[in-house]
Formats: C-alpha cells, sequence, structure tokens
C-alpha cells in the first residue's frame, strides 16, 4: 500500500470533513449539527474541522464554494453542447427542483442566512461567494445568448438573481407545501425570459 505524502493526508482530510459535512447539514440542517457531529462522521476529531475550516461557519462557506464551482463547471458544459434556445433553457432548468436533497439544502441555506444576517463578517464572505458564481453565469449566459441569437426581456444580472431566488424558493418551499410541479413553474418562467424569437 502506497504511503501518502503529508500533503495528499491534508487533502484527504479536508474532502472527508467537506462530504461529512455536506451529510450532516443535509439530515440535521445547520443550526442543529454540530462540529463533533460532523467530526465524527468523517472519523476525526473536531480539531479537524477548526484545523481545516476555523469551525461549523468556515466548513459551510467551503461547502458552497465547493458547489458553486461545480455549478459553474456543470453549467459551461451544457450551455457549450446547446444549439436551440430549448437546449438553452432545458440546461438552466434544474431536474432537482423537487428533490428531497435540494429541499433540505435550502432548508439549511435558509437557517445559514438567518443566523448569519447579524454577523457581517460572515455575511460579507456568503456574498462574496454568491455575487462571484453570479458574475460567472451573467458571462456564461451573455456569450451563449449572443451565439444563439437569443434577446433576454431582462438584463442577465436580474435573470439571474431570479432565477436563484425562485429555485431556492421552489426547493425549500417543497419542504412544507410541495408544489404540484416546480420544474414547470420554471420552465414557464424561462420561457417568458428567453422569448422565441419572431422571423
Amino acid at each position: 500500500m502506497t504511503r501518502l505524502t503529508r500533503a495528499e493526508q491534508q487533502r484527504r482530510t479536508h474532502e472527508h470533513l467537506l462530504d461529512a459535512g455536506r451529510e450532516v447539514f443535509l439530515r440535521r440542517g445547520f443550526l442543529a449539527a454540530t462540529v463533533e457531529e460532523i467530526a465524527a462522521d468523517a472519523g476525526y476529531t473536531r480539531g479537524a474541522v477548526y484545523k481545516h475550516f476555523g469551525g461549523k461557519e468556515g466548513l459551510w462557506l467551503a461547502i458552497i464554494e465547493a458547489g458553486a464551482d461545480g455549478h459553474l463547471q456543470a453549467l459551461r458544459k451544457t450551455l457549450g453542447r446547446a444549439n436551440t434556445r430549448d437546449e438553452l433553457i432545458t440546461a438552466l432548468n434544474p431536474v432537482d427542483v423537487a428533490d428531497k436533497d435540494a429541499a433540505k439544502w435550502s432548508a439549511a441555506a435558509a437557517e445559514v442566512l438567518a443566523a448569519t444576517a447579524q454577523q457581517p463578517g460572515t455575511a460579507a464572505l456568503i456574498a462574496a461567494i454568491q455575487r462571484r458564481h453570479d458574475d460567472a453565469v451573467v458571462a456564461l449566459l451573455d456569450e451563449h445568448s449572443r451565439r444563439l441569437d437569443l434577446a433576454p426581456a431582462l438584463p442577465l444580472d436580474q435573470v439571474v438573481v431570479m432565477l436563484g431566488a425562485l429555485g431556492i424558493g421552489l426547493a425549500l418551499r417543497q419542504t412544507v407545501a410541495p408544489a404540484a410541479d416546480p420544474a414547470a413553474i420554471l420552465q414557464h418562467v424561462l420561457d417568458s425570459v428567453f422569448p422565441t424569437q419572431a422571423t
């Protein structure tokens, strides 16, 4: 068996803690989750969480930043393959909006926003991650809207904020009052945002 270098061990610990954090936040929500539970799920002591992330809030920030990066990579690929308006809209309509995990994650995110509203430092870090993600999505949509000769009905920065808020809201609603077909709601909004061009 190959022995890991110290840097490789640190990376592995980091990844294990990220994975455990995602699972515990999904299972328990942000407020009920504890550093001890996350560390135990990953097979480490609570000190490992503090060493790698500075605590629960830092772990959350690392998870959402990794999630934003993963979302951008996937969106870049799907938009790159889109050759029509309908394919672009399909790329923007997440299939997991009615997924139970998406609903749980949205509930945990709502807890974080409420908990950090009185913590300007943490709130600013969350806002910075969101801004970087939104700016990158706007740039992608601008590139592919031009390529496909689409004229969005709203400025793209507003489109991105609206779609993000609607997606989170629909997923969160699934936890208490499920909509009949949230994907169809998003489809209708996207059809309005990217209208069919008159020929």
